[in-house]
């Protein structure tokens, strides 16, 4: 059987994601603890970890701090109050907010509602496709609840089909300074699909091209008449884009070789939610009229619906893929506000009167660079929910420690669970350094934040080449190999 998790990790392959990265490049083996009082090696020298950004060679500033996890005591730090883009590991900062708000068991449900009652199967009135936020329904889901519905004998409406996605705003892209092709920077709604995506493939056709736009799933492949893709003999800008009643594209023809496919960011969600809902539903030999929004919430009596995993689940995916649709909603259904920079100042709000820290964020995903949080603010919000049983350590990706040529040690009794982020000359990582558990004296858990960013070089990147600019592979590869040097360091010395 192929999980949702496969699922959601397929939808995310073949596309770059520069907003996604995970994991660390490379970390050296850890070094021998110092002495039989467990006092530091001379490895852990501030010496040491100086002369390992000076040979990062990163530029802008890096800022760290390590902590015990149990006391919080500070162990060591660099720049422990500079204000840096937490990228990604903002993540971290949502989970906990959408944990202590919305509760560990809160499930996102999308409805299907009956305006009148059913006589021979049809609704005698409108029939509505109602969202409640999900960020993670898929095709195969709708499917899979047109088919309940048919089995139960609905057969159509004599109403309307209407589709209602206010449940959260409407948002075009969670970031304005951000390609217009990258799917990472995705549209939002009350309805959302695929993580807003449509599947485009390309092949060649003699001297033409083939093209497909389509919903796929594992078991549907609906086809999408809402966006339009066509190839066009040039060899810049590799993509246009027009909004309009069809989602328009063109892509330059000298990048595309023989065929290919990637996915692509759909901005009205909720009419893309229900065009795939009725497809589906003709398919099954349910006749629906073109559907139109709903500018109110509907009330009816519910003849279907399909919900979400538990927020835990929903939350421990998002950390692993780094799903940025998915931090907006769940973000955006914590705090109840109506945009999405208001939901994010709430959730900064949030932060200060829970952790008694400054954090100013632009959104829940990380994305949007402007957003600051210092290395010290980071570790405190960690060890406080730490210390109270409330951590994220269970829902943290264990990234593996590695070596010096950035290969995992397979069966390494140090495990390093955390949340990776990185935009453009922007690198940060933050969690926990667990110890073996035959480590002597039961070992020390530690904390940690490592944020590390060239903000000038960002922002001298035209927004049209920032989801692949030139030289930021190799200047993130340096930074996570930084990261996995200080970690080892801090395993062997503090651990």
């Amino acid at each position: 059987m192929i999980t949702r998790r496969e699922i959601l990790a397929g939808l995310l392959a073949g596309v770059t994601l520069p907003a996604m990265a995970e994991v660390m490049e490379s970390s050296p083996r850890p070094k021998a603890r110092g002495g039989a009082e467990g006092k530091p090696s001379s490895s852990a020298s501030p010496v040491d970890s100086g002369r390992l950004i000076e040979a990062a060679k990163l530029g802008g500033a890096v800022a760290f701090v390590v902590a015990d996890a149990k006391t919080g005591a500070v162990l060591e730090s660099r720049q422990p109050d500079l204000g840096m883009p937490p990228a990604s590991v903002a993540k971290a900062m949502t989970s906990l907010f959408a944990l202590d708000r919305l509760g560990p068991g809160y499930r996102f449900a999308t409805r299907v509602l009956a305006l009148g009652p059913v006589s021979g199967g049809m609704v005698q009135g409108d029939l509505v496709l109602a969202g409640g936020g999900d960020p993670t329904l898929q095709t195969d889901q709708l499917g899979d609840l047109v088919q309940r519905l048919a089995k139960a004998g609905i057969k159509g409406a004599t109403g309307r089909f209407l589709y209602w996605d206010g449940a959260l705003p409407r948002v075009l892209a969670i970031a304005e300074d951000q390609p217009v092709h990258v799917g990472y920077n995705a549209a939002l709604s009350g309805l959302n699909l695929n993580f807003n995506r449509v599947y485009f493939e390309w092949k060649r056709a003699g001297d033409d091209w083939q093209v497909s736009v389509d919903a796929r799933g594992e078991r549907f492949v609906p086809a999408v008449s809402m966006v339009r893709v066509g190839i066009v003999q040039r060899e810049a800008p590799l993509f246009t884009y027009d909004r309009g009643t069809v989602e328009e594209w063109t892509v330059a023809s000298a990048a595309l070789g023989k065929g290919g496919s990637r996915w692509l960011p759909v901005r009205d969600p909720g009419r893309y939610t229900a065009e795939v809902f009725r497809t589906l539903a003709r398919a099954q030999g349910i006749d629906l009229n073109a559907p139109e929004p709903s500018g109110t919430r509907l009330e009816g009596r519910e003849i279907g619906r399909v919900e979400s995993e538990p927020l835990t689940e929903v939350l421990r995916d998002m950390l692993r893929f780094s799903t940025n649709l998915t931090a907006e909603c769940v973000g955006l259904t914590a705090s109840g506000q109506q945009s999405l920079a208001a939901s994010a100042r709430g959730m900064s709000g949030w932060l200060r009167d829970r952790f008694a820290v400054t954090a100013s964020l632009a959104d829940h995903s990380g994305l949007g660079g402007s957003s600051r949080i210092t290395a010290g603010d980071m570790v405190r919000i960690l060890t406080v929910a730490y210390r109270e049983g409330r951590g994220l350590k269970p829902l943290l990706r264990d990234v593996g420690m590695k070596d010096d040529k950035g290969k995992v040690i397979e069966g390494h009794p140090v495990k390093v669970l955390a949340k990776s982020g990185t935009l453009n000359f922007v690198s940060a990582l933050a969690g926990h350094i667990s110890p073996p558990p035959t480590s002597a004296n039961g070992g020390r858990e530690l904390i940690f934040a490592i944020f590390t960013g060239d903000q000038a070089r960002r922002d001298a990147i035209p927004v049209a080449l920032r989801e692949e600019p030139e030289g930021g592979k190799a200047w993130t590869k340096r930074a996570r190999s930084l990261q996995g040097q200080l970690i080892s360091r801090w395993a062997a010395a503090y651990g």
